[in-house]
């Protein structure tokens, strides 16, 4: 392992009966960075994570958290978990499930400061049974980040929380991440990893894609977003060889290409007075879904 790694997986090789849940899967996790683990479902992530909090044996290669096997307890009270399913006793209250949890660390954050700092003063006496879906993942998040972890893992956190719920759960991450926390993050909501993560990790079938920046992976998709308005009918341009897809809004153009400056060139030709011209390069979404179906193809390809 890395000695900046805190945590890796190595050549990990995972099967459920018929199914290949990992297949040679390589990750490693740095000191001080939100690493984003993305994939679309089946990928592999959960089975990933799994492995490196010691919930699963891989079958093949090696797991290792703080530089020792995920389950020896000396790392496992240097980590925090927020899990996509979660069963919490209805009956106890938030401040009650903060303090148990908070007890198992050697040294968590005070149980006030922990209900403060996510805003749950109001709900922190009622029952936790009683409370919405969205409350209940903000105290399972307070619940993960209670011990004062050194690596976090948060499996879709924001899910089933409002936009302010969402955006006071990401300013409580920018604050862990300059506090020394490294974070793990799993999550369907792609915004949420292009405002968040200091590097993409973007999974598939059970391999590791690509690793980088977010300005890195987007560096992988050719595509362009070329919007302006013209003159021109959409029926005219959607038959030339540089549009892939074609959208008209009250005359307003967005073209998909793989060639913007043919593109442009044409335009100008058919279109001397093209205005409001505005060339956007693809985002996380596009690099995401190009990388994962490219995979998704190559593996129909290589079938007998």
């Amino acid at each position: 392992m890395s000695t900046h790694a805190l945590a890796s997986l190595n050549g990990i090789r995972k099967r459920f009966g018929g199914i290949a849940a990992l297949d040679g899967f390589d990750l490693a996790v740095k000191r001080g960075e939100l690493l984003a683990l993305l994939g679309p479902n089946g990928a592999g992530k959960s089975t990933a994570i799994s492995i490196l909090l010691g919930l699963h044996a891989p079958d093949a290669g090696s797991a290792q958290l703080f530089g020792h096997a995920p389950q020896e307890i000396a790392g496992r009270r240097r980590i925090g978990v927020m899990m996509q399913e979660v069963a919490l006793p209805g009956v106890l209250r938030p401040r009650e499930l903060i303090a148990q949890a908070a007890a198992y660390y050697p040294t968590p954050y005070d149980v006030d400061a922990v209900i403060a700092r996510l805003q749950l003063r109001e709900v922190a006496n009622r029952p936790y049974g009683k409370l919405s879906g969205g409350q209940k993942r903000q105290v399972q998040f307070a619940l993960a980040i209670c011990g004062r972890p050194e690596l976090l893992f948060l499996d879709e956190p924001t899910v089933g929380m409002d936009v302010q719920a969402r955006e006071a759960l990401w300013k409580v991450i920018r604050e862990l991440l300059h506090e020394s926390c490294s974070i793990v993050l799993t999550t369907h909501y792609l915004e949420e990893a292009e405002a968040l993560a200091d590097r993409v990790a973007v999974m598939a079938r059970g391999r590791l894609v690509t690793t980088g920046t977010v300005e890195e992976i987007r560096a992988h998709v050719s595509r362009k977003q070329v919007s302006f308005s013209s003159t021109l009918s959409a029926e005219f341009m959607r038959g030339w060889p540089e549009v892939m897809t074609l959208e008209n809004e009250r005359g307003r153009m967005q073209i998909t290409t793989r060639s913007a400056e043919a593109l442009l060139i044409k335009l100008f030709r058919e279109d001397p007075a093209l205005a409001d011209i505005e060339v956007r390069r693809a985002g996380l979404a596009e690099a995401f879904n190009e990388l994962t179906t490219q995979v998704a193809s190559e593996k129909e390809e290589a079938r007998p």
